[in-house]
Parts: structure tokens; C-alpha cells; sequence
């Protein structure tokens, strides 16, 4: 009896890093007016923005299906294999939903379902973590409560470059992006404990964005033991010259791990998007 660890594709990993995991990652679907991808498969992270920048329209995410869990659940029981799958926020997708079908329908007990409360690399800290325990040969019940201990300590910020998308998307009128446009404004958003994506401010200009998320940061104190990961929106100026903002105020996370985000997020939030995960 070993350990499955399922995620899914709001964790933004790419092919070779679920390999090396061995993990299984269950891909949510995006899709550009009638043509239908499945993220991380039919579509990298690259494609996706290129994708965004040039179509006409405006694409959406969509669940995996209980039977693309059913069909993961079952390989699992017929093994006589526990599963425990960590899937991105129940307040931003039906992911979880999905999985909870699923479950009931393969009738097999030893399926455990984490709700994230995170998405992209909040998510990965989870995964990571998750994979981590199991290698040391920690038992599913230890890696669980772990998960759900580290769970409501980890933060999520990022700085928008464009209100485009988020016009786009139905969460600001023509006329707010349109002013925002005007006077550069950049949102900040963080990822809440509830694991809802919250506007926490407004700021004119980028190195006013960088300065909120600088001041959280200083607050905070990330943990030193687990990894801080930048993110990106296709582009890494922002998050480039975030990192380079940082060293200055005498914040160093070492050699920076930067990743690209994918479709789950990034259709909401655009490209040159940058924001920083960590542990508190």
C-alpha cells in the first residue's frame, strides 16, 4: 500500500516537475470561444498568454469532471493505495466538488480530499510539502494533519500591471478600468485564508505596489524553513525588478525561485503580473 498524491492543474506544475514528483496532476479545461484545452496538456503556460494576448476571446476555466477522478480512484483501489489529493480552492473552482463525486462513486474509503484554500504556487507549498513527508516515510494521517497545520499560514501576494483582464472578466466596468488606465493603477491581491481572491489595495505605479507587499512582508516574517517562490505572468520584468526592490529594503531570499503562472489565474490577472508565496 503507497501513497497517490493528486493535484491539479491550478498548481501550475509543468510535465517534468510532476514526473520527478511522481505525483498526478488532473488537468482543468480552458477554453477560447468554442476550441477546448486541457491545461498542462494541450496547453503550456506560454501557450495560454500568447493565447490571451492575440484571441478575440476571453477564456474560461472549467473543473476537471468526477469521471477524470473516478478514473485516477479507481487505478488507486484496484492497488489497494491511498490517495490523498490536495486541489485548488473550493471558493475558486468546483475542483474539489468534482473529487468529493468521485469518491463517493468509487466507494473506497482511502481517498482523502484537501481542500487547498490556495491556488498556483500557494498550492505548490502544499503538494511539495506533501511529497516531501512521504519520501521520509510519514504515514498518510501525519501527512495530513501537517497539510492542514501549514495550510492557514501560507500567504499569497501579487501586483497587477493591467486592469485589462479584469475587465475582461466582469470584475471591473469599462469605465473603472478605463480611469485606472489613466491614473496607473495597480491592484494588489492576496489569496485569503478562506481561499478567496481579495482586492488590499490601490496603488499608483508599480514601486507603490512593491512597497504594500514589502510592508506585508516585513510584518510577516516568512519562515526560513520552507521555500518563497516569485511569481510571474508570462513576463518577469515586474517580478524581476520586485526581487531587485526587496534586496534594496535588505530583504534577501537567496538565489530567487521564480515561476511562471498559468491559465487558472492568469486569465483573471493578465501578463506582467508578479507576486510573492511564503509561509508565515
Amino acid at each position: 500500500m503507497t501513497i497517490r498524491i493528486i493535484t491539479d492543474s491550478a498548481a501550475d506544475y509543468s510535465a517534468q516537475e510532476i514526473a520527478r514528483r511522481q505525483i498526478t496532476c488532473v488537468p482543468m479545461t480552458v477554453s477560447f470561444g468554442e476550441e477546448q484545452l486541457q491545461d498542462g496538456e494541450d496547453l503550456t503556460k506560454e501557450e495560454f498568454f500568447e493565447k490571451l494576448l492575440s484571441e478575440k476571446d476571453f477564456p474560461k476555466t472549467s473543473q476537471p469532471s468526477p469521471t477524470m477522478f473516478i478514473n485516477c480512484f479507481e487505478v488507486a483501489k484496484a492497488a489497494q493505495d491511498i490517495v490523498i489529493a490536495i486541489l485548488v480552492s473550493g471558493e475558486l473552482s468546483g475542483t474539489v466538488q468534482s473529487a468529493m463525486l468521485a469518491k463517493e462513486m468509487v466507494e473506497y474509503e482511502n481517498i482523502y480530499i484537501i481542500d487547498s484554500k490556495n491556488a498556483t504556487l500557494g498550492m505548490r507549498v502544499l503538494v511539495d510539502r506533501a511529497v516531501f513527508l512521504r519520501e521520509q516515510g510519514c504515514d498518510a494521517k501525519t501527512i495530513i494533519e501537517e497539510l492542514e497545520a501549514l495550510r492557514s499560514r501560507i500567504r499569497v501576494y501579487a501586483g497587477l500591471d493591467t486592469l485589462e483582464y479584469l475587465y475582461k472578466g466582469g470584475r471591473l466596468s469599462k469605465g473603472q478600468a478605463a480611469l485606472g488606465g489613466l491614473v496607473n493603477l495597480k491592484p494588489v491581491v492576496a489569496i485569503t485564508q478562506e481561499g478567496k481572491v481579495e482586492l488590499c489595495g490601490k496603488q499608483i505605479g508599480m514601486k507603490h505596489a512593491f512597497r504594500q507587499i514589502a510592508n506585508i512582508l516585513e510584518e510577516d516574517a516568512p519562515d526560513v524553513d520552507y521555500p518563497v517562490y516569485f511569481l510571474y505572468a508570462y513576463d518577469k520584468k515586474n517580478c524581476v525588478n520586485f526581487i531587485q526592490y526587496l534586496r534594496k529594503k535588505g530583504m534577501d531570499f537567496g538565489t530567487p525561485k521564480l515561476r511562471g503562472i498559468g491559465a487558472t489565474i492568469g486569465s483573471h490577472i493578465g501578463t506582467g503580473a508578479f507576486g510573492i508565496v511564503y509561509v508565515k
